[in-house]
């Protein structure tokens, strides 16, 4: 089945237990989200119909129960409980699953009676829609459905039970509110009141993390059906004396919504399935925050907004979607980021440096003159602040010009993982990364000053020097760069007690390689050891190893409770996100990329439905893990196919060139000979 804007999974995956590792996800552009499975088993403890941007699970499932002309009674749900029973089993009615722009729809088969359901969001309002169809029955029969809404009101990150008073539902005109933070409407409400004791979600419990949850049957929505006959729910939380529109509506405006994006996609170059698929996962990742502004999710279902991930993954949710003036406004937004660096920790050593490289990025691919003046005094702040020295102790040193990070317990990069004894991957110090991305913010601010007519030599004379020392200092024995150098000892007890330089072979490198001002895209010879040594040790079908496996410390699992999961993060754990620098340090080094992103394209039909897993084990077969849909890793295969069709036709423009000059050198000898003639 390729992956595209369309998906489907037959009654094989729909029915057994393959159709509970497959999950999709709906979302409103809020922050708020739907979420679950093909076959509708909940599994994790954040599925739910409707969770709202403050992540507060609401309505938990709308269980249906056909009731057939003879009275036989047919449940379509599935649940597993704490004894290990699975009951009902509605999915083994469940024939067909379809994810269609980016709607979800399940068509469960009971002999000749044939009921859809489809699912869809409200854009810009915490509200879901949930449309049920009598698609086919015999002539002249009809049957009843009933739809039972199983509640909570919990963060996502928790449980709630009995021990804590059932929540408080009050029947309003059309439906019933619960504890008054959000409501459901449907036809014939029928109350009900009682608990479902004892609904385990067995992610959680493979997260080492309380599986068990009771959940509140509030009560029914009933109706009688004929072929073609409908019934909707709806459920929606902030303003409760303003409904939604109706449900086919929302379903109808949400597919419409996802081809407009389709189509403005396909003008930033989107075409084929997979691109089709990968623009309409990144906007699930775009929301409007509070202030009007758009951010960035990082990740469903449980991470927040954070300035790293934001803007690690602008170019591709942004540019390659042909989102640019949403990526713009969101560039705005971030004017402050000078003065919160200097004034209050954001615990985020390279974020700011990300910020200068989506900046400069926006504008060389937009030609935004008028955003480049705008932004230009904000770019010059962060390498101010930089210069003088954060609040969270990321300073200069004046002895090099490299960017070094105190020995604070903080872990400031992207390896940012701890315990309470401190971080995981210390790496305090001169980070690789950091620096290259210090000498490319440099670069970029270069660039953008000539770019608006101002001189520049001052920034690139500095920028020239940062990159003599990266390559320098960071030039290790190992015939690849250090991934810190002037290592702290607090960081690294077995450092023998004072500073040194660490040679242990992770990805982070690679920026030295790939940014548009890379510090070492001159280094040819260097850049080829590298990616070899990357390329053997790192690479994976589903991105790059953070950790070699041959390194002390390598962990090829990511799996059990939270402290083994969080050893083993950025100790060898596979991250995406890593495939897009690994791609452009190769085009850059005029390497073949053929085939590189094929398995991760392949992955989109595997764990998030149409999206990119978070990470993947170590070892093979590198199964999928973390955050089943994530932004940083859809971005980076998004920029990846960009840059790699754009090699493609600036190689296709040079060959044309090259031909059109070969045929001129080879008509010259026939004109001289026509002319002695």
């Amino acid at each position: 089945m390729p992956p595209g804007s369309v998906m489907t999974f037959g009654p094989h995956a729909c029915s057994s237990a393959a159709g509970f590792e497959h999950e999709w996800l709906v979302t409103d552009g809020t922050g708020g989200y739907a979420t679950g499975t093909v076959a509708g088993l909940r599994t994790r403890r954040y599925h739910g119909l409707l969770v709202t941007p403050q992540r507060h699970l609401a309505l938990a499932a709308l269980d249906p129960v056909v009731t057939l002309p003879g009275g036989a009674v047919v449940r379509l749900a599935v649940h597993e409980w704490a004894s290990g029973a699975i009951d009902p089993a509605g999915h083994h009615h469940l024939e067909h699953f379809e994810l269609a722009d980016g709607v979800p729809r399940w068509r469960w088969r009971i002999g000749e009676v044939v009921l859809e359901r489809e699912l869809a969001m409200t854009h810009g309002r915490n509200s879901v829609a949930v449309v049920h169809r009598l698609v086919a029955a015999p002539a002249g029969v009809s049957v009843e459905l009933s739809l039972t809404a199983l509640c909570t009101w919990r963060h996502a990150d928790a449980e709630r039970d009995r021990t804590s008073g059932p929540p408080a539902v009050a029947v309003v005109p059309g439906g019933f509110t619960v504890d008054g933070a959000y409501q459901v409407n449907g036809p014939d409400f029928r109350p009900i009141g009682e608990w479902y004791l004892d609904a385990y979600a067995r992610e959680e419990a493979a997260r080492g993390l309380s599986p068990v949850e009771d959940l509140w049957a509030a009560g029914t929505f009933q109706a009688t059906l004929v072929a073609g006959g409908t019934v909707s729910v709806s459920a929606f939380s902030g303003d409760l004396d303003s409904p939604p529109p109706a449900a086919p509506v929302v379903v109808a405006d949400a597919r419409r919504r996802a081809r407009k994006l389709l189509r403005t996609a396909a003008t930033a170059g989107a075409r084929d399935g997979v691109d089709k698929a990968l623009a309409l996962a990144a906007d699930t990742f775009i929301v409007t925050s509070p202030d009007g502004s758009p951010s960035v999710v990082a990740g469903y279902p449980w991470f927040g907004t954070y300035l790293r991930d934001t803007m690690t993954a602008y170019e591709g949710l942004f540019l390659a979607t042909g989102r640019s003036e949403e990526g713009a406004r969101l560039l705005r937004a971030h004017r402050d980021l000078p003065t919160r660096m200097r004034a209050g920790a954001l615990h985020d050593a390279d974020g700011p440096l990300w910020f200068v490289h989506a900046a400069e990025r926006h504008i060389a691919r937009t030609g935004d003159t008028d955003l480049a003046t705008e932004l230009l005094p904000v770019l010059e702040g962060v390498i101010a602040a930089y210069t003088k020295g954060t609040s969270d102790g990321v300073r200069v040193d004046p002895a090099d010009g490299l960017l070094l990070i105190d020995a604070d317990e903080s872990g400031l990069t992207w390896m940012n993982a701890r315990l309470p004894r401190g971080p995981i991957t210390p790496r305090d110090g001169k980070p690789v990364e950091l620096n290259a991305l210090w000498a490319n913010a440099l670069g970029a601010v270069g660039a953008l000053r000539e770019r608006c007519g101002r001189d520049a030599s001052v920034v690139h004379a500095r920028r020239d020097a940062v990159k003599a020392q990266v390559v320098k200092r960071f030039r290790a024995p190992d015939g690849w760069f250090f991934d810190v150098v002037d290592a702290q000892p607090a960081a690294y007890p077995k450092g023998g007690g004072s500073v040194h330089d660490d040679a242990v072979l992770r990805p982070n490198q690679l920026l030295a390689f790939s940014l548009p001002y890379a510090p070492a895209a001159d280094e040819a010879h260097l850049r080829s050891r590298v990616l070899d040594a990357v390329g053997s040790a790192l690479l994976t079908p589903l991105g790059l190893r953070s950790l070699a496996p041959a390194e002390y410390g390598y962990h090829g699992a990511h799996r059990g409770g939270v402290v083994p999961r969080d050893a083993a993060y950025h100790q060898g754990t596979v991250w995406a996100w890593w495939l897009g620098p690994y791609v452009e340090a190769r085009l850059a080094a005029g390497l073949p990329v053929d085939g590189l992103l094929a398995a991760v394209e392949a992955h989109l039909t595997e764990s998030g439905l149409g999206s990119v897993s978070e990470i993947a084990e170590g070892d093979a077969p590198h199964r999928p893990t973390g955050a089943p849909f994530s932004a940083r890793s859809v971005a980076a295969v998004l920029h990846a196919r960009a840059v790699i069709r754009e090699n493609r036709k600036l190689q296709t423009a040079s060959s044309g060139k090259n031909e059109k000059m070969k045929l001129a050198r080879d008509a010259a000898p026939r004109k001289r000979r026509n002319a002695l003639r």
